[in-house]
């Protein structure tokens, strides 16, 4: 069964990028908006789909709240798109871990200038 489930949650991520990238005419839908995860109840009739966003807390907000809008939308094309006896009902939460992922990489860089520039200077 948990396989049936992570093939499920595959398949709505893919549908749904297309739908939203493709379908979507929203201004507050910036570019560089990605659905990075979606996790289907276990009865297929609710599913959270997690969606970065790069851009201002405010910008972020504006993408989650014009999904949110846009869910009755993207239900129907996913009903004929998909053959599951039951659409699910859309949640759009922000997920922050490509941002926290760049930030780290941030730092890693910083670090390791710094660990050059030290090295220089000592020898």
């Amino acid at each position: 069964m948990a396989r049936r489930m992570e093939r499920v949650n595959q398949l709505l991520r893919e549908e749904l990028s297309h739908l939203a990238q493709r379908q979507l005419k929203d201004p507050r839908l910036g570019a560089l908006m990605t659905i990075t995860e979606v996790d289907v109840s276990p009865d297929l009739r609710h599913a959270r789909v997690y969606v970065s966003v790069m851009g201002e807390a405010e910008e972020q907000q504006a993408a989650i709240d014009a999904l949110s809008a846009a869910a009755g939308y993207l239900r129907r094309g996913l009903r004929g798109r998909l053959k599951l006896r039951h659409i699910p009902e859309l949640q759009f939460q922000h997920d922050g871990s490509m941002e926290h992922g760049s930030h780290l990489l941030t730092l890693i860089d910083q670090v390791s200038h710094t660990a050059v520039q030290d090295e220089g200077s000592s020898q």
